[in-house]
């Protein structure tokens, strides 16, 4: 390994000073920092850790999701594989670890708690407590990944508590999921040994559960976006915060990652040495992840910003290898091999109708850039003894279908698609990554959904009389193709459903999260309609 030195205003966010000096690495080490007076206009400090994201939501995988993050100066993810483990459990998570370590990227992996997310849905696998031993004692997991089930918890579910229990016993900490929980409830949560929360929506929530001991994580992701929310803990509360993105989508991934919410908070007049201890610091010490802090003897670990208010990467360094200058990734692209749990044949349209069985029926309202949906009660558009999409009501035919084990697609509707024609479908149905599809008619519903069958995963939309499709053959939710090209394709896609009338920012993020039933109110799994208040399932027509 080179050894080299790199000159330039030196960052120590812990003593909250910058000076002029020299960086010396050695065998991927900081051998020596030390001041030499020198005039420089680049700053020189650690790099950035996102503290917690689902690799799969980028549909790449892990090797190139480094490619395009580490051009943002990110060295380090702490990412849960929760997405590809619902569809191929350990194997899937052993995938992750064994790609990522192809790539000079710092990815620490957790133990997913919840696979499934929940047994009102048809998933691919199940992990077991056993499996969160396994995954410990034989991958070095860093900690046990999102605690979806917080019922689960506050009434001690057996099979719950033991999966916090082997976290605890190979002294890893516990990842939290509890939107909205307060009081008792949220004191209780906490003390069975759950550490963080990415799900925060308020700033008294955060603020609640920040003083039972639980820090939170501000996500700003591609669907979930809290950060106007939320930044105000930033002042006063800089130790038991981190940033997170949660999910990141291609398109959105080329763009920036966790360097844009420390321009943010900059911007904002927060200090910029909390900012950066936010940004940096705390998810590395909260996790104890092998990830250098700009310090000697540290992991060479450090990334070189052009200012401190823009944070421009002009160069990324991980275990002193330069891997990204001047925007420019220079990581390359490694062979994988494909890995997948998908065993349904095509389907035909008939495959799709509705009886009608009089009356009025539930209908999912959709909201913009929410996981939140509402339940509608309308008069449904009948032709011929059968439920048809209303196109002038916007109210459009919905299915979710296993893709595990071949069985009867459940159906919905659902509003403010806005579809007049076409079909649009997804593999990426959070949490089981079942098929999801919306159409404005059957016949075009099925070609839609067809085509993700026909590729084993992706996402698709019938259009103008024929289908195009990203194809997303890893786990049927991720692709090994170039990232940059995936990107460019996903947002190519994403622009199509406006042509048919649909008018969502994100038609296509927007869909995949109608299926996740532990979200309320009103949902579609692979077995019927579902309301996520009373949880429980309901019937179509009322």
């Amino acid at each position: 390994m080179n050894n080299f030195k790199v000159s330039g205003n030196i960052v120590d966010i812990r003593n909250k000073k910058i000076f002029p000096g020299t960086v010396k690495v050695e065998n991927g080490k900081i051998k020596e920092i030390k001041e030499d007076g020198g005039k420089y206009e680049n700053y020189i400090m650690p790099g950035f850790t996102d503290a917690h994201i689902h690799v799969e939501s980028s549909m790449l995988i892990p090797s190139e999701f480094a490619r395009l993050a580490v051009r943002h100066g990110t060295v380090a993810t702490v990412s849960d594989p929760h997405e590809i483990a619902n569809v191929l459990g350990v194997e899937g998570v052993k995938y992750m670890i064994e790609n990522g370590k192809q790539t000079p990227f710092k990815f620490y992996f957790g133990a997913p708690s919840c696979v499934p997310a929940t047994d009102f849905e048809s998933s691919g696998a199940r992990l077991e407590a056993k499996d969160m031993d396994f995954l410990f004692e034989n991958y070095g997991l860093k900690y046990l990944s999102e605690m979806m089930n917080f019922p689960g918890v506050l009434f001690g579910v057996p099979d719950v508590m033991a999966k916090i229990e082997s976290a605890k016993k190979h002294g890893k900490p516990v990842d939290g999921h509890a939107p909205g929980l307060k009081g008792a409830d949220a004191k209780k949560y906490v003390n069975a040994g759950i550490t963080t929360d990415h799900e925060c929506f308020t700033i008294e929530e955060a603020l609640e559960k920040i003083s039972y001991g639980m820090k939170v994580l501000i996500r700003e992701g591609s669907a979930a976006k809290n950060f106007s929310e939320l930044h105000p803990l930033i002042k006063g509360q800089k130790d038991m915060i981190m940033f997170c993105s949660d999910d990141r989508h291609p398109d959105d991934l080329v763009e920036n990652h966790i360097n844009a919410l420390a321009k943010r908070a900059v911007e904002l007049g927060y200090d910029v040495f909390d900012v950066l201890q936010i940004a940096c610091i705390n998810p590395v010490e909260h996790y104890k992840l092998e990830v250098g802090l700009l310090k000697e003897g540290d992991a060479a670990d450090f990334i070189v910003v052009d200012n401190l208010k823009n944070f421009r990467v002009l160069e990324t360094y991980i275990d002193g290898k330069l891997i990204a200058k001047d925007g420019k990734t220079l990581i390359d692209s490694v062979k994988t091999k494909i890995v997948n749990n998908f065993n349904i044949s095509a389907m035909k349209k008939e495959d799709f109708e509705v009886e009608n069985k009089g009356g009025k029926i539930r209908v999912i309202e959709a909201l913009e850039g929410q996981l939140i949906t509402n339940e509608l009660i309308l008069e449904p558009k009948v032709v011929g003894g059968k439920v048809v999409s209303d196109t002038e009501n916007d109210i459009i035919k919905m299915t979710v279908i296993d893709r595990y084990r071949t069985k009867k697609p459940a159906i919905g509707f659902i509003k403010n698609f806005g579809l007049k024609q076409g079909a649009i479908a997804s593999c990426v149905g959070h949490d089981s990554h079942n098929i999801i599809a919306i159409g404005a008619d059957d016949e075009s519903l099925c070609k839609a959904v067809n085509a993700i069958i026909e590729n084993k995963g992706g996402i698709s939309i019938f259009i103008d009389g024929k289908t195009e499709v990203l194809p997303l053959p890893v786990a049927g939710i991720m692709s090994a193709d170039d990232g940059f090209k995936v990107a460019e394709k996903y947002s190519a896609m994403n622009k199509l459903p406006s042509k048919i009338g649909c008018h969502l920012h994100s038609p296509y993020m927007t869909l995949s999260f109608m299926a996740l039933l532990v979200i309320p109110s009103l949902k579609l799994g692979d077995a019927g309609l579902f309301d996520g208040v009373k949880f429980g399932f309901v019937e179509l027509f009322v």
